[in-house]
């Protein structure tokens, strides 16, 4: 009850609040449908429950918004029909079509109460961003960018998007690792999140790591699978389509699903179901080079050894006509050169007797001028010894002359001598010692 003051009436906030409460629920008795994106759904696993915060945005601006309640049991009827009919859970970020109340809490204030959610009309709106992707992409001239691209003749260094723990990229591996016809690929993994709010970011993230190193790949594998058809709309974004539709190298997906195609496999190079259709498409590549190359080969070998067989038929001729040609020119040569020894035979003993007579000539010659010499020789040496008998100072003493020798030295003039000097001449037949008592030279003027 209200206090009454002089003057005023006061009431408290919680008969405020029940008012309120009262009032919204006398007015709004009934339920109905209303159209919101679901921008946090805001689901606690503890309790089951779910607080989505709706709104309505305009020109990216929210203009209206509230709080709502989707009781346990409630969320876990509705989401399963959103995996059934979807094939997507009910997540942040889509536009629902839902049926609730309004309701007043004095504690919580108001909310909507969440009784149903209508799970095609946001199939219809799945659909809607599927084909604003596609028409924006279309308006920009890029949808089939990447499938105008060159594929590699042999695609054999692969960047992978995945995740490592996927059931869809363990079959791929299998696949082209241990196929029978010996191919090698060389895989690399980027690992992201594949579904999910988060997963379109995530995946052009790594897109973008690859780039900046896409000279050491030859081909992006985008690999999915291994379960339900479940959260596949995240391939329906722009951004992301945006990203493999401008990407340098093909992209070629393996998500994993047999129903509509997403954005992200319409535009990329291939698109196949399965991560294990998508490696037997890496190796129907190899396939496609291999057996022509093989075949080639195979013509090179055959052509090759037919060639070589005309030619050892040939050569075996040419041999054969080679050997009977030589026999016959040594047949018809053999005369010749007989004759040719004959007269060389000939020749050979007349310059050898020729040659001979002239050494003996040479012999004769070289005796009678060596027996002259040698007498010119003696009769010169004779002369020479008489003239060594003559200068032999043992004769010339004979003949009268003397030698004087003055301090052990000969004398050969008065020059240094002085008065009082021993003197010694030698003599033929002795010595004689004298004193100098003058020493005068001769006057020759």
């Amino acid at each position: 009850m209200p206090e009454i003051t002089p003057g005023k009436k006061i009431f408290s906030l919680p008969e405020v609040l029940s008012s309120i409460q009262r009032t919204i629920a006398d007015r709004y008795k009934s339920t109905f449908w209303v159209k919101a994106e679901l921008h946090k759904l805001n689901h606690y696993s503890h309790s089951g429950h779910c607080y989505p915060e709706m709104v309505e945005k305009r020109d990216g601006r929210v203009i209206a918004q509230m709080k709502a309640v989707l009781w346990k049991n409630d969320f876990r009827e509705i989401n399963g029909r959103f995996m059934k009919i979807l094939h997507e859970p009910l997540k942040d970020g889509i536009t629902i079509l839902f049926c609730a109340a309004i309701t007043f809490d004095p504690v919580h204030g108001l909310s909507l109460r969440i009784t149903d959610i209508d799970p095609v009309f946001s199939l219809g709106e799945l659909e809607r961003e599927r084909l604003e992707t596609v028409t924006r992409l279309t308006v920009e001239g890029i949808l089939r960018r990447n499938q105008s691209l060159r594929f590699p003749l042999l695609p054999q260094r692969i960047a992978v998007i995945s995740v490592e723990t996927s059931k869809g990229y363990s079959d791929f591996l299998k696949v082209i690792n241990y196929n029978s016809w010996g191919y090698r690929f060389y895989c690399h993994l980027f690992p992201a999140l594949l579904q999910g709010d988060r997963s379109p970011d995530s995946i052009i993230a790594q897109l973008r790591r690859i780039k900046k190193a896409a000279a050491h790949f030859d081909v992006v594998a985008l690999i999915r699978g291994g379960g339900a058809d479940v959260g596949l709309s995240s391939y329906n974004n722009y951004a992301l389509a945006r990203e493999i539709a401008l990407f340098p190298l093909p992209v070629i997906t393996g998500i994993g699903h047999s129903t509509n195609e997403t954005v992200a496999e319409q535009i990329s190079f291939r698109n196949a179901i399965t991560p294990t259709e998508l490696a037997d498409f890496l190796l129907q590549q190899f396939h496609n080079f291999s057996v022509p190359v093989q075949r080639a080969g195979q013509v090179i070998a055959d052509r090759a050894r037919r060639v070589l067989d005309d030619e050892n038929v040939q050569f075996a001729h040419t041999t054969r006509y080679f050997r009977l040609a030589a026999i016959r020119l040594l047949a018809g040569r053999s005369t010749v050169i007989d004759q040719l020894s004959e007269g060389l035979s000939r020749q050979c003993r007349f310059i050898l007797s020729r040659e001979r007579d002239q050494v003996a000539g040479l012999g004769d010659a070289l005796k009678e001028n060596a027996a002259e010499h040698f007498a010119a020789q003696a009769r010169e040496l004779s002369g020479l010894e008489k003239n060594v008998r003559i200068m032999d100072p043992a004769n010339v003493l004979k003949r009268g002359y003397s030698i004087t020798f003055v301090n052990g030295k000969i004398a050969t003039g008065v020059a240094g001598l002085e008065e009082g000097d021993q003197l010694l001449t030698q003599l033929a037949d002795g010595t004689v010692t004298s004193t100098v008592q003058q020493a005068k030279a001769n006057n020759h003027e």
